[in-house]
């Protein structure tokens, strides 16, 4: 079976509404969920249709005990705990060493499953339903909460997203994960705990609407596409990070930052952006000029963090053979 794709069970009874279509409405919900708990759009996508399949393959036996949305969210925590064992979590950079200096060489990349990756925000939350509930569920896949997430032992994971997340009852968590409500409650208040250390600091949404910001992010462009990095860093906060994941090289400040950008990273010199949305926040597909001279190619998806007017995170995804397609960027300009 192929993505988004699950095949209609033979004996769904006549004038019944087909399994896959019951499944299907669950999809995004699901990916959404599984991302926070693995910090992967790819593995949360596989995690999904794996959740799909069994369902698909046991949904005779399923009987309607429970609600089909309960019991797919049962199936899907425990492929993500299967995934998850014995495995480091991802991060980002900032997690894994000090700011670097811009003279410092290039480092090597680090394998992709060592990296939390981005996702656009239509794979992982659904809009349909109360604006101020989508709006709350966008602001639970921030990179930074995602990012903190990581932290947290798998089952303390999962439990924190069903509860504080997906606002479940804690009698409905213990009965997913087979165990005591005193154990959610423990688990929840151990989770907690562990994420009141880390910076989940909020950035600002994407908002299409707000003036002020479509200023901002129209000034971002030009000043990234002429390369005019007078203009370009008076957008940035004194303290802004700059990532590129694979790289597990960072950046922190103005005059780091545009070390970096006139020195090794200067073949970003005449990129082109095209705006997307990723984690709920702004982003852009950075597109840089071809090799062969014809038009430009993919570089990165960048996600931008912004607070208060001001932007205090730049960061690219390098990725883009897996990343464009997902977000609907063209493979050339």
């Amino acid at each position: 079976m192929g993505e988004g794709t699950v095949r209609t069970k033979a004996a769904t009874p006549a004038g019944a509404e087909p399994v896959d279509t019951q499944l299907e409405r669950y999809r995004v919900e699901l990916t959404g969920y599984c991302y926070r708990m693995m910090g992967s759009l790819f593995e949360a996508e596989d995690a999904v249709q794996d959740t799909m399949v069994r369902a698909w393959g046991a949904y005779d036996r399923f009987e309607n005990r429970a609600s089909l949305r309960t019991w797919l969210y049962r199936i899907a925590t425990n492929a993500c705990l299967d995934q998850l064992r014995g495995r480091e979590r991802r991060a980002r950079p900032m997690d894994l060493s000090s700011p670097h200096s811009a003279s410092a060489p290039l480092a090597e990349p680090l394998a992709e499953t060592a990296w939390l990756g981005p996702a656009p925000d239509e794979r992982v939350v659904p809009e349909t339903g109360d604006p101020a509930e989508v709006a709350a569920l966008r602001d639970t896949v921030r990179l930074a909460f995602v990012a903190a997430l990581q932290h947290l032992a798998p089952r303390q994971r999962s439990v924190l997203i069903l509860r504080e997340v997906l606002a479940w009852q804690a009698a409905e968590v213990a009965e997913l994960l087979d165990t005591s409500v005193a154990s959610v409650n423990s688990a929840l208040q151990r989770a907690r705990s562990t994420l009141a250390d880390r910076d989940v600091s909020a950035a600002d949404p994407v908002r299409p609407m707000d003036e002020s910001q479509r200023q901002l992010l129209a000034r971002y462009l030009a000043a990234f596409e002429s390369y005019d990095l007078d203009s370009l860093t008076s957008l940035l906060r004194e303290d802004a990070m700059l990532t590129m994941p694979p790289y597990p090289m960072w950046f922190q400040g103005h005059d780091e930052i545009r070390g970096w950008m006139l020195g090794t990273g200067s073949g970003c010199r005449g990129s082109r952006l095209l705006p997307v949305v990723a984690n709920g926040m702004p982003a852009f597909g950075q597109y840089r000029r071809a090799e062969d001279g014809d038009g430009h190619t993919p570089w990165s998806l960048t996600v931008l963090e912004i607070a208060e007017g001001r932007i205090t995170g730049v960061h690219a995804f390098l990725d883009t053979d897996r990343l464009f397609p997902r977000f609907g960027l063209p493979p050339r300009l």
